[in-house]
């Protein structure tokens, strides 16, 4: 008895890890990287661009919040700010979409994705953005702002993570993150249960707003379920409030113009910490509250988003002329 149990039991988990290695194959013929690669140390990155007409008036950086890619950002953003005459760079985050992830879990620091993701812009020749995060990536955004002065000419926040928040992480991001318990959990549960999921998680993401029914196929969303991808997030998840806890103490450090686009009705981030917080504890920022709209700020509100990033560019040219009018009015000669 004991014998014919261990074998249904070796045989059921053959059939789902054999399942979820079938699905993750058809994931990833369905969606493709559509951009280019840059190089990092140990690997490179996927990032997918778009180019205005004639001569850029500056680089927008734009980076994907959790369980997401590249182009959960450059579809709703990408062609709206071209059309501003913006040069547009969408990157996936180390680990998420098509992008190597050379330091595993320690690539899950915002400090070290930001640090990555300038070496990989600096070998494509861009070396200054206004830099854009949504969600998660909202931390990874402010730390270029603190650690990165140099690259970033603005700051643009969208619905973001940035402070310390109450009641942790879900349950599963904190296993899948755990060595060898997120290895069985990604490989034999994450698919199955990840694509059975998947409409009521965007929904989710989107509530009180409803999602686009090609959402899914337009952003290539389960590119998320794949082991790696989904261990790598997970990483990302549970080690973020740790790392915001040091760098919530630094916000004061930032001098990028800072614009801040949030919903009053999301329910994934909670606004009044980490939007209201941003915009109280870095310098100068101004804070776009939308009245009735959730956590998919760029889907929903997309000119909103563009109006922002318009915002901070206006007042990078007027802090950089001003250094300028004064010499013209002084007589003294420019450094």
């Amino acid at each position: 008895m004991i014998s014919i149990l261990s074998g249904a039991a070796v045989a059921l988990f053959g059939s789902a890890f054999a399942y979820s290695q079938w699905q993750v194959r058809r994931i990833e013929a369905r969606f493709p990287p559509l951009g280019h690669f840059m190089a990092v140390q140990g690997g490179r990155l996927h990032y997918t661009e778009r180019l205005p007409l004639g001569t850029p008036r500056d680089t927008v950086l734009l980076l994907h919040g959790a369980s997401g890619n590249q182009a959960d950002m450059m579809q709703p953003l990408g062609d709206r700010l071209a059309a501003r005459g913006f040069r547009v760079i969408a990157v996936d985050r180390p680990g998420h979409g098509w992008s190597d992830r050379p330091d595993g879990a320690g690539d899950a620091s915002p400090a070290l994705q930001a640090a990555r993701i300038r070496q990989g812009l600096t070998t494509i020749g861009v070396d200054k953005a206004i830099v854009v995060g949504h969600s998660l990536a909202g931390a990874v955004a402010a730390n270029f702002a603190i650690d990165q002065k140099d690259f970033t000419e603005g700051l643009v926040l969208v619905a973001p993570v940035t402070h310390p928040w109450p009641g942790g992480v879900t349950w599963y991001y904190t296993l899948a993150a755990m060595p060898v318990a997120g290895w069985l959990f990604s490989n034999f549960v994450t698919v199955p249960v990840g694509l059975a999921s998947m409409t009521g998680a965007v929904d989710s993401v989107y509530a009180p707003q409803t999602p686009s029914s090609d959402y899914v196929e337009r952003t290539g969303a389960e590119l998320v379920l794949r082991p790696r991808e989904f261990v790598a997030n997970a990483q990302d998840v549970a080690g973020l409030e740790a790392f915001i806890d040091g760098q919530v103490l630094r916000m004061g450090e930032i001098t990028a113009p800072t614009t801040i686009v949030t919903g009053d009705r999301d329910g994934i981030v909670y606004a009044h910490i980490h939007s209201a917080g941003s915009a109280r504890d870095i310098p100068g920022a101004r804070l776009v509250t939308l009245p009735g709209v959730g956590h998919a700020v760029q889907n929903v509100a997309p000119d909103r988003v563009v109006d922002a990033v318009v915002d901070v560019a206006e007042r990078k040219a007027r802090a950089e002329a001003t250094p300028a009018r004064a010499r013209l009015e002084t007589g003294t000669p420019a450094p």
